[in-house]
């Protein structure tokens, strides 16, 4: 017997798809891969396309917005990074896809979880509070700048800077932005500018003219580099370098890496700035700029000063038709003048002749009023003594009353005062009586 084999099942192209993306999920997911970031885009919908390749391969991957609003950084082509996600079909191309949850560069994790740490621990002693950020100067008198010398980011600062205030100097401490040393020299470049007492070490070419020969104050310092990944900026999340930024006596620009690079120097300076030229561009007011703000200051002071001069011309109006001609004045004052001695003439001889009017009248009535003064007095007196002799004891003696007193003279008033035998002087009305009693 011959055995024929089975047919192999047919298969819609959509029902395949699924059935693979079903398989991947089932065998890989959720998967995380390293790679290098190629063909970047992000669609106006706000979803991120770009392929992870590899030295042996490549895979196409999709981070929806969801994921993609997520990010700490800006991806770029040629960027090493570590995705997590999940594979699966698109069905639409029959294209293999990662669809990415998660992206961060590669090996950041640990140095991440230490940034963290120590920001934390930054954040809580209070060097990252808005309140002790100091103000940038608007028109310094010298610039301050931190960077390597073979950076793009000089160049950057440099031409900003020329093209901008060509007038103000440039004093550059050159030190290695990126490496093991970097850190260290980043440090002694900014304890040479703070501690510089007129000593140039490198003066940028054609800032000013005999430049060495002047006594300069530093302002402000930029420190700057460009972007990179976060290894290449870690010497700006150096511990000592950071506090050192905190404790510096001149207000400090951090202009490290892209807009969405973060480092603790750019957390703890007083001024963050976005990029190197950024950086530059803050302590650079063009020369326009300047011109037309004096030029908007001279109009104010010149229309104050019209204001003014206006307001001081028709006061001077106001007090001239206030104060007249000096004769018409002198005039009006004299006339008033005679007025007031008329006025104090006739008032003193008014008061005069009423205080004789009063007099004549009180000299006709005073001996009228001393008269009926004394008889009144005298009516007075009468009745007083008339009050007076009705009290006198006499009167009642004569009416047979008696008055008795022992010998000292005592009045004895109650049958209780009296003994036997006692001595008694009775006053009656027409003289005294000894008795004895019994």
């Amino acid at each position: 017997m011959t055995r024929i084999d089975s047919e192999p099942r047919v298969w819609s192209v959509g029902a395949l798809c699924l059935a693979i993306a079903d398989t991947l999920n089932a065998r890989f997911n959720p998967v995380a891969v390293k790679g290098e970031i190629s063909g970047f885009s992000r669609a106006a919908s706000g979803h991120c396309y770009f392929n992870l390749k590899d030295e042996s391969g490549q895979i196409r991957c999709a981070m929806f917005k969801r994921a993609a609003s997520a990010l700490g950084f800006m991806p770029k082509d040629g960027e090493m990074v570590e995705l997590r996600g999940k594979l699966g079909v698109y069905e639409a191309r029959g294209d293999l896809q990662l669809v990415v949850e998660t992206m961060q560069r590669a090996g950041q994790g640990d140095l991440f979880a230490q940034f963290l740490k120590l920001k934390a621990n930054l954040e809580a002693e209070g060097l990252f509070d808005a309140s002790r950020k100091r103000d940038i100067p608007a028109q310094p008198r010298a610039i301050g700048v931190i960077t390597s010398l073979g950076a793009a980011a000089l160049h950057d600062v440099v031409s900003a800077l020329q093209r901008r205030v060509p007038h103000i100097p440039v004093i550059v401490a050159p030190a290695s932005v990126q490496g093991i040393n970097a850190p260290s020299e980043l440090l002694q470049s900014l304890k040479k500018l703070v501690s510089w007492q007129g000593q140039l070490p490198h003066a940028l070419p054609n800032s000013l003219p005999n430049f060495s020969a002047m006594p300069l104050s530093i302002d402000v310092i930029l420190m700057v580099r460009g972007g990179g990944s976060m290894e290449d900026l870690w010497a700006f999340n150096d511990e000592a370098l950071v506090r050192a930024v905190a404790s510096c006596p001149i207000p400090i620009i951090s202009g490290v890496g892209h807009e969405t690079d973060f480092t603790l120097t750019d957390f703890v300076a007083d001024l963050r700035a976005p990029t190197p030229t950024a950086a530059a561009e803050l302590v650079a007011t063009e020369g326009a700029q300047l011109l037309a703000d004096c030029q908007l200051l001279q109009k104010a002071l010149a229309d104050a000063l019209t204001t003014h001069l206006d307001r001081m011309s028709q006061r001077l109006d106001w007090v001239a038709n206030r104060l007249g001609r000096p004769s018409s004045r002198l005039k009006d004052q004299t006339a008033r003048l005679m007025r007031m001695h008329q006025s104090l003439q006739y008032g003193f001889k008014s008061q005069v002749q009423a205080q004789k009017q009063m007099l004549s009248r009180h000299s006709e009535h005073l001996p009228r009023l001393l008269q009926q003064n004394l008889q009144l007095h005298q009516q007075r007196n009468l009745n007083m003594g008339t009050r007076l002799g009705l009290l006198d004891p006499h009167l009642v003696l004569e009416r047979g009353y008696a008055w008795l007193t022992d010998d000292k003279g005592r009045a004895l008033t109650h049958v209780s005062d009296f003994q036997a035998n006692q001595s008694v002087t009775a006053s009656l009305a027409d003289g005294q009586v000894n008795l004895q009693v019994k």
